[in-house]
């Protein structure tokens, strides 16, 4: 029994980072786990990756952009609507202050920089005695184990000492029940757990990691000139032939003109980076990196393909098409996990994009300008779009306009401006 536990356990365990030989079976695939050597070589993982420039800054720009995005709990009005529910204890701890040591801003920018490189992010619940949430702390999800009890509730270990979780229940694990944890899952193949994008992407990320390595070598070791050293006769000490010429030509001295003894010859054999498509490898992976995390090349400094006049809408796909569904997931993942049963259908954290879709003064003007003359928006719905004070009601700040030309038909009857049926 013991022994069928433990291959259970260890039958679930990273399941963020799948197997290979689910994925290249067909092609007679090893059982090693994703992360790891890759094909070029490059050792690939959470860590080691975040040391390529292209998904260092992806994973900046996604973190940083969803953190200073506007977080509130919203109550259903009785209207249709909803409104700021400021007075509700999630509120503050979401908007503001989740914990004693961290900003909003901080809270979300670790969870976030968890589920971009991990596929999943998990922060321990603290409630009171009422059920009601009082903290939220964050938990490195390399710690972390997802099991299913009997009564069928998720069950997570985590595990303190500072060490990956383990099949085998170590002295510093803790289990947390369900309600104690907020796990959001990123894209993943049963609902429940995440698969690491690095691990997934990992032969893109470490080809780029080659191609930079060999870019360091070659202008940080490589002699110029650089090659073989040929002599008609026989060399006494090659060895020390071999170490001066490396002092003498190597690393900061490349570059140097070479003086050769007498009746020796000299080989060029270095390929031009050039001629190994280097540069082009390393925009095409810079692309590639940015393709994984459906980030526009320009957010992350490769304004190549990008023009004055389609700059802006790539911004405005970034935010609908990458920002957007990133919100919805911790959205439903914070209100699924948060709230108390009988809130959820009153309450719900939302987070406010607007600012991201916005274009330019112009455009944002002649919008305003077609909502205020067709009555959907007031003054005072302008101004808040535009962060700017409110206008007194009895000033008409609230009023809702629309042109004298453009009556209802049954309006318009009712003055006797277009006749009825009858005549």
């Amino acid at each position: 029994m013991a022994a069928e536990e433990k291959k259970r356990r260890a039958g679930r365990r990273a399941r963020d980072k799948p197997v290979e030989q689910f994925i290249e079976a067909r092609a007679g695939g090893g059982t090693g786990f994703m992360m790891g050597s890759t094909i070029s070589g490059e050792l690939v993982n959470e860590r080691t990756s975040m040391q390529v420039a292209a998904v260092y800054a992806c994973v900046r720009i996604l973190a940083e952009t969803v953190a200073s995005l506007p977080l509130h709990v919203y109550r259903n009005s009785t209207n249709g609507g909803r409104e700021k529910a400021e007075d509700h204890p999630l509120y503050y701890l979401l908007h503001d202050e989740p914990n004693p040591d961290m900003t909003s801003f901080t809270f979300r920018e670790t969870l976030m920089t968890h589920l971009l490189l991990w596929g999943n992010a998990y922060a321990q619940v603290v409630r009171n005695g009422y059920g009601q949430v009082i903290g939220l702390y964050p938990l490195l999800p390399n710690r972390m184990d997802v099991s299913r009890a009997p009564s069928g509730r998720l069950v997570y270990t985590y595990n303190r000492d500072g060490e990956e979780a383990r099949p085998s229940k170590k002295t510093g694990d803790v289990e947390l029940r369900q309600d104690e944890v907020l796990h959001i899952p990123g894209l993943g193949f049963d609902g429940i757990i995440g698969y690491s994008p690095i691990a997934m992407a990992r032969n893109a990320i470490g080809l780029g990691m080659a191609a930079e390595r060999y870019g360091a070598n070659f202008f940080g070791n490589g002699g110029h000139p650089s090659g073989l050293l040929t002599h008609d006769g026989k060399i006494s000490d090659p060895e020390k032939l071999k170490a001066d010429w490396a002092a003498a030509h190597g690393g900061m001295n490349s570059g140097g003109v070479a003086v050769l003894e007498e009746a020796m010859k000299y080989q060029a054999l270095s390929v031009p980076p050039e001629d190994a498509q280097f540069l082009e490898t390393r925009k095409f992976q810079t692309a590639e990196i940015a393709r994984i995390y459906r980030v526009p090349p320009h957010m992350i400094g490769d304004l190549e393909k990008a023009t004055f006049s389609n700059i802006e809408h790539l911004s405005i796909d970034f935010a609908k098409f990458t920002i957007g569904p990133w919100c919805s997931r911790l959205e439903q993942g914070m209100r699924k996990s948060l709230l108390l049963p009988a809130d959820r259908r009153v309450y719900g954290p939302g987070f406010n994009i607007d600012g991201l879709l916005r274009g330019d003064y112009k455009s944002r003007m002649e919008g305003y300008s077609i909502g205020r003359q067709n009555g959907f928006f007031s003054t005072n719905d302008i101004r808040s779009l535009e962060n700017m004070d409110r206008i007194p009601q009895e000033d008409g700040g609230d009023a809702y306009l629309v042109n004298g030309n453009m009556i209802s038909l049954s309006a318009a009857m009712r003055a006797g401006i277009v006749g009825g049926a009858d005549e």
